[in-house]
């Protein structure tokens, strides 16, 4: 089983510059020891991924929904180091993915293959991508970007360990954090808060970026 996180931001730019609030959405899987998605398989999303995404893109004032996708337990995803994570509401009961304007898959080995290889997800963010919204990835959930056939020949990065998946079918990057035609992708739990502040600025913009970073009293350099 797995858990995502959608989040959507306000698409009217002026609101966006009025009122410093948007809306955002995410995937993330829970820990799994089969595959891992939420299809039968147990928790194992990867929770500094999850946790640090949802918390960065909150503190930057956007709407961010968790999605539970078929979790073994329908109350909580069970991530890959026990951490239990309470979803807000389960996938199948949103309808309507046109209000997102971002969609974040996070990692856990086991979870990311059970959310790449889930038809329904696949649909999902290859729409959402050809409708110009960003789709974001960490870790192993690159592979859902792959497997969504997303931006194919495009810049892409992700933790080592599914780099061979990836490098033939795209520009594999080493970069922290990785930018190309609306993609971001990034490498693991080490770079998690780069991530979601990269998100931060591409929805909102730098100075939200700052204001975010200063009150968190995030290092100069991550």
């Amino acid at each position: 089983m797995f858990m995502w996180v959608v989040a959507e931001l306000i698409n009217n730019i002026e609101n966006q510059l009025d009122l410093g609030y948007g809306r955002a959405s995410m995937p993330i899987p829970d820990s799994m020891i089969i595959p891992d998605k939420k299809i039968k398989l147990t928790d194992g999303s990867e929770e500094i991924e999850t946790v640090v995404s949802v918390s960065v893109l909150r503190r930057a004032q956007i709407d961010v929904t968790v999605a539970g996708i078929t979790l073994q337990n329908e109350n909580y995803a069970k991530c890959n180091r026990g951490v239990k994570i309470v979803p807000d509401q389960s996938l199948s009961n949103i309808s309507n993915f046109d209000i997102y304007d971002v969609i974040v898959i996070p990692g856990g080995l086991n979870a990311a293959k059970a959310i790449s290889s889930n038809p329904e997800v696949q649909k999902l963010l290859a729409s959402m991508h050809q409708a110009g919204k960003f789709v974001a990835a960490i870790c192993a959930g690159t592979l859902a970007i792959k497997s969504a056939n997303i931006n194919k020949g495009g810049k892409i990065t992700s933790h080592p360990i599914v780099k061979a998946d990836l490098e033939n079918e795209y520009s594999y990057q080493e970069d922290r954090v990785v930018v190309d035609n609306k993609v971001v992708t990034s490498r693991g739990p080490g770079t998690a808060l780069l991530f979601a502040l990269t998100i931060v600025e591409l929805l909102l913009g730098e100075e939200k970026r700052n204001e975010v970073s200063n009150h968190m009293i995030v290092a100069s350099i991550l």
